[in-house]
């Protein structure tokens, strides 16, 4: 009779080693996207990147999910970029490649037809506290922290500058990129890098409300409005309002609008069509 052959157990390294570095769990119209790789303080590596810019080209085409989650695996959110591997690829042409890829990714997030909703615990410094400047809403926990902190080792944090600027004010943004200084939860939510501050025992459930608040809308009217209002935000007040007013009658166009209007008028709950 032979024994039976089991493998023996993995060391816990070799499991982590394993796991892919991005991981994605869908929930009816809801998609979680967990950067994964807790113990290097979910750094934006080379392959992460490439993992989120995947994911995101298949989301952009994905219409059965209505909200994106960007959540974080381990004790933080996201410690910026990986140092070690830029430290052993020292050539200018190896980091214009590098900071060009995570810009295409913060670009990739922006362009996204769903809602993305950072859920940020620990801290999310330098490109972590881009992810969440280029994140369309953010809730944190009270244990969270938010810093532009590449000045402290000599590297400007410049890319995430792009995002934080566009976020908060200028005064605001300049003492986070110049300090280089860990800003906690309120400070975040008072200058408006993020929606909400809970504990953390409550932040799926108050991402929850937002994702439902998002879902029970027009899929037709969110995927218009959020493409306009990134691209508005880049015109002068006269062309924004010419485009948001070509925009705006298009959108009475849809199917949506006039169902939702009907719907008003008679209260009663629209049907959206969803396409």
């Amino acid at each position: 009779m032979n024994a039976a052959v089991t493998d023996s157990p993995k060391p816990q390294s070799d499991i982590l080693a394993s796991e892919p570095v991005l991981l994605r769990r869908d929930e009816g119209a809801i998609c979680t996207l967990t950067l994964n790789r807790p113990a290097q303080y979910n750094a934006l590596s080379e392959e992460l990147l490439d993992a989120l810019d995947n994911a995101f080209g298949e989301l952009a085409v994905d219409k059965s999910i209505r909200v994106v989650i960007l959540a974080a695996a381990g004790k933080v959110f996201c410690g910026g970029h990986d140092l070690k591997e830029m430290r052993a690829n020292p050539n200018r042409e190896y980091y214009e490649a590098l900071f060009k890829k995570c810009s295409r990714v913060m670009m990739a997030m922006i362009r996204l037809p769903q809602p993305v909703i950072a859920r940020v615990h620990g801290v999310a410094t330098a490109a972590g506290c881009q992810l969440v400047a280029s994140a369309d809403m953010a809730v944190a926990s009270e244990d969270a922290g938010f810093g532009t902190s590449g000045i402290n080792v000599g590297l400007f944090c410049m890319t995430p500058a792009v995002a934080l600027s566009r976020n908060i004010n200028r005064k605001r943004s300049f003492e986070m990129l110049f300090t280089g200084e860990i800003m906690p939860a309120p400070y975040a939510l008072e200058a408006g890098l993020i929606n909400k501050v809970t504990p953390l025992g409550q932040l799926d459930a108050a991402i929850g409300d937002y994702a439902q608040a998002i879902i029970a809308k027009s899929q037709a009217a969110i995927t218009a409005g959020k493409r306009v209002f990134y691209r508005q935000l880049e015109e002068s007040m006269e062309a924004a309002y010419t485009y948001a007013s070509e925009e705006m009658a298009r959108n009475m166009m849809f199917h949506d609008a006039g169902e939702g209007i009907d719907a008003f008028i008679a209260k009663r709950k629209p049907k959206w069509k969803h396409e």
